[in-house]
């Protein structure tokens, strides 16, 4: 029995061009995905803290937390449309992001200011450990477009983590 052409056009491969090889586009794309599911799992636990912290530096952490999800929030396109370029395929639904995810959600019913604090520290350092590490890949590879952006990336990594520690530092 055939498939139909609608059923092969489903199936075909992705051809995008490219100048990097076969291999360099299925590690950095799976980087890249393993690192989408992270960033998307920081923006969630992120406003997760935004909605539910209280304290007496209520506004300043709930701004604080705000910012750094908004932040956290504009990296998802980039990152994903970076693996398209790649020919690679990325998220498709939540059930996968959870697998794929390596930054633990939070589920507790009540999380202390400072331990969010901590916590999203904790969180960001492992996402930016994680982008350097794929960085020396993309070295490896060759590709200077995905180095590119994970430096800014980085770079923003980095300041969510000083902004945690900072606000961390005098925290009740």
């Amino acid at each position: 029995m055939t498939e139909s052409p609608l059923r092969e056009k489903r199936k075909a491969a992705l051809a995008t061009p490219t100048a990097l090889g076969q291999d360099a586009r299925r590690d950095i794309s799976a980087a890249l995905t393993a690192l989408l599911a992270d960033v998307f799992t920081l923006w969630v636990k992120t406003k997760n803290f935004h909605w539910h912290v209280s304290g007496p530096h209520f506004r300043d952490y709930h701004l604080l937390f705000d910012g750094q999800a908004e932040t956290l929030g504009e990296m998802i396109d980039p990152v994903a449309e970076r693996v398209r370029k790649l020919g690679g395929t990325t998220i498709r639904s939540v059930g996968q992001i959870a697998a794929q995810a390596r930054i633990p959600g939070n589920d507790a019913d009540f999380v202390t200011p400072s331990d969010m604090l901590a916590e999203l520290r904790s969180d960001n350092a492992d996402l930016e450990s994680r982008m350097r590490v794929l960085h020396g890949m993309c070295d490896d590879y060759g590709d200077v477009a995905t180095a590119s952006v994970l430096e800014t990336w980085i770079d923003e990594t980095e300041t969510r983590i000083w902004m945690l520690f900072e606000a961390g530092r005098h925290s009740a």
